[in-house]
């Protein structure tokens, strides 16, 4: 029996459709949860916000924990996909390759206050919810083997340890995260950059020179 191309259509147009709901479910959680808090975030104040049924919503995710998982897992792998292209455009210096991972900590489509606003949101209750202390810690993991790899390199013939000097490096990119969000006015991301970079330099000052040069072209 020939099957026609055509009876191949509803089933690739189904997929495409579920794809397109998700993201737009997903995209609503966020906007949700920027506007009302984790707490307050439901599945009805999702649908209202992406403008479908509550049902579409529980079709989809089945319950409030399935649907804020799922968000959170989504804002990682956009994180993820972010500083794996930097590092991989960075080519291979391991200097050139550890400025690419600070400015992508600090890019706009990571680091704006929506951004800020929802991964505070979601850390705030690791300790009470597994699930999200599971994704966080998976993708983590990664990006801090990432670092300390390279932090090793850089380190070699110093009295210093590549992975104290990773632990540094992120601990200070937290800590400029948690003062954007809840003092944006006092900084900003590119300051942010400059500073976490000045901190490698103080520590590296092997490297400072080149830092200051890829400064002054305007890298950062």
């Amino acid at each position: 029996m020939t099957v026609k191309p055509s009876s191949q259509r509803p089933r690739k147009e189904r997929k495409e459709n579920a794809d397109m709901r998700r993201t737009q479910l997903l995209e609503a959680t966020r906007r949700s949860i920027v506007a009302n808090g984790l707490a307050k975030t439901t599945l009805a104040t999702v649908a209202n916000e992406a403008g479908l049924s509550q049902g579409v919503a529980v079709f989809y995710f089945k319950s409030k924990t399935g649907l804020l998982t799922d968000t959170l897992r989504d804002q990682y792998q956009r994180y993820d996909q972010n500083w794996k292209k930097a590092l991989a455009d960075a080519g291979d210096d391991p200097l050139d390759q550890l400025i690419a991972m600070i400015k992508a900590d600090f890019a706009p489509e990571i680091c704006d206050s929506d951004n800020l606003a929802l991964w505070f949101a979601f850390w705030g209750e690791e300790k009470f919810t597994p699930q999200y202390a599971a994704i966080s810690s998976e993708f983590d993991m990664s990006h801090r083997d990432v670092m300390r790899s390279i932090c090793t390199v850089l380190a070699e013939e110093s009295n210093l340890d590549g992975d104290d000097v990773s632990d540094w490096i992120e601990n200070v990119s937290d800590g400029y995260w948690q003062k954007l969000h809840l003092h944006p006015g006092s900084t900003d991301p590119e300051l942010a950059t400059a500073a976490t970079l000045r901190l490698f330099s103080q520590l590296m000052p092997k490297y400072a020179a080149r830092i200051t040069a890829l400064s002054a072209q305007s890298l950062l």
